[in-house]
């Protein structure tokens, strides 16, 4: 699993970069700060009415329906492997040259990614969706800076004053938002094939696309989906608004074949290191990563937080979430001295939470993890895994909500996992009497934790053996407000499993979140 071309075209930075000699991240960021200059509204109005003139073809009628039995119809065909594209740019230079300037817009508020050799190489069809009607664009000239001959690869929607850009789509499946802090992360994936299987991971493509104009910062698309295991027919609700970016998908497909892992609302992000493990930092840098922990709330209530890792070997969790509430990867570290990033700010990057609409069923969230010694690199996937088989011939039909969010999402009172770091067993400033135990450390704060003290009862629930814990305290840190802490001197070898299943008590109710924490050899 490597990091998707979206990331590459949609990456923010405060500081624009001239178009010469670019870089990996100087191309990332003169894509978003300067795709609004491009726009001409004129031109836009006229391709937003489908104006022959403006490259488009004739109207068509088109609905979800006609969708669902395109992609019905597809998937009863051999699979055909999408050529290269013909006109695609030779690399990243080339692309931005293609992209900053005077070009149209579709749908006025909508601009084209192109194709580009060793990132999106494959042309998608955009179509122009008004009044129940379809408009195929058929000649891309003017869509891309003077009037160059190109072929579109993914696109990605404006703001209403053409100064930034909200959403984008590019590169196989994925597609992702800029949140509610206007910077671009974590990415989606209308689908996962065989992630973390020992066969290689298939990657469907968007092939098509109906982008339909609905309001301000609102708009509706839809996709056709096709690859080697099956077809798909999506549709996204995209609303922007002042603290998030909401997109409702509704998703039908249909199996050509049997897919060992079928994974539902799939999420990859990248994390190479926090302050947790030091161990990992090369870079000057005190932290970097999109995201620093799974969230899951399970169909049982309870609430389940994993910190990510970047561990030595590729690492598989499933964890059981029958009838799943929601599940996510989310940025909790939002203080930016603790990246002290002023180019890629970490600090801003969104959360993506997953709300299933209506029961999934038995199943776990799955989370895949592996090692990597960059930050431009996606180590990280999660997804929702049914128990029931997919099989040949079948058709699954699901809906979800994205939340792209800063804030907590699904908040509630329960306190959360805040902070975590490991280090060396015993006490500071003394030997350690145990060389083979090591110290595992979280705080937690919320509202659940308010007035209590040291004579409240706190605990913390392990399930450990007394064996496997050479020590344990539990504590309110000393000036905060709300914020407790659970120090574990642990001997590895004698646990149980390479899990720490971990969460604070009082009285027999539980008072925080589950912390999930895996400890490596």
């Amino acid at each position: 699993m490597t990091r998707s071309t979206v990331r590459e075209a949609g990456s923010k930075t405060s500081r624009p970069v001239a178009p010469a000699s670019l870089g990996r991240r100087e191309f990332s960021a003169l894509l978003a700060s300067f795709a609004g200059l491009a726009a001409l509204p004129q031109l836009a109005q006229a391709a937003a009415r489908g104006d022959a003139a403006a490259g488009f073809g004739p109207a068509t009628p088109f609905s979800w329906d006609t969708l669902v039995r395109a992609a019905q119809a597809l998937a009863a065909r051999p699979y055909v492997q999408p050529p290269v594209s013909a006109h695609a740019a030779a690399d990243f230079e080339a692309a931005v040259k293609l992209t900053y300037g005077d070009a149209k817009s579709v749908a006025g508020d909508v601009r084209l990614f192109p194709a580009t050799r060793g990132t999106s190489p494959q042309a998608v069809k955009i179509h122009l969706v008004e009044n129940g009607s379809a408009r195929e664009l058929t000649d891309t000239r003017g869509f891309f800076v003077g009037g160059s001959r190109a072929d579109p690869a993914g696109f990605r929607v404006m703001t209403a004053d053409h100064r930034s850009d909200w959403l984008a789509f590019q590169g196989a499946s994925y597609f992702r938002t800029s949140g509610g802090r206007d910077q671009y992360g974590l990415s989606a994936r209308g689908i996962a094939v065989d992630t973390a299987m020992p066969q290689p991971e298939e990657f469907p493509a968007f092939t098509e696309f109906w982008i339909e104009h609905v309001g301000t910062d609102h708009v509706r698309i839809h996709a056709l989906l096709d690859g080697p295991s099956l077809a798909g027919a999506y549709a996204f609700e995209c609303r922007r608004g002042e603290a998030a970016i909401t997109q409702d998908v509704r998703a039908s497909l249909f199996l050509r074949r049997d897919v060992a892992r079928l994974g539902l609302a799939p999420i990859t992000s990248m994390f190479w290191y926090d302050q947790a493990d030091p161990a990992k930092r090369t870079d000057w840098r005190p932290e970097i990563h999109d995201s620093d922990g799974l969230a899951i709330h399970a169909g049982s209530g309870e609430r389940i937080w994993v910190p990510l890792a970047n561990p030595q070997r590729t690492r598989t969790n499933a964890l059981r979430a029958d009838g799943v509430k929601g599940f996510g990867l989310l940025q909790r570290d939002q203080r930016f001295d603790h990246y002290q990033d002023d180019g890629a700010f970490y600090d801003k990057r969104p959360s993506l939470w997953v709300e299933p609409q209506g029961d999934w069923g038995k199943g776990a969230v799955m989370l895949y993890q592996m090692s990597t010694d960059t930050e431009t690199i996606d180590n990280i996937a999660a997804f929702w895994l049914a128990d029931e088989p997919a099989r040949a011939g079948q058709r699954r039909d699901f809906a979800y909500r994205l939340n792209w969010t800063s804030e907590e999402p699904a908040a509630t009172a329960a306190a959360r996992c805040v902070d975590s770091w490991q280090g060396q067993s015993g006490r500071p400033g003394v030997k350690a009497a145990e060389k083979d135990a090591r110290k595992f450390v979280f705080d937690f704060e919320g509202a659940a934790l308010q007035g209590l003290t040291r004579q409240s009862g706190v605990t913390a629930v392990t399930g450990l053996p007394a064996q496997a814990v050479a020590d344990q305290a539990v504590y309110p840190v000393v000036g905060t407000a709300n914020r407790w802490r659970v120090v574990l001197d642990l001997r590895p070898a004698a646990m149980p499993s390479p899990d720490i299943r971990l969460f604070l008590a009082r009285g027999g109710a539980a008072l925080s979140e589950t912390v999930i924490q895996s400890v490596e050899p």
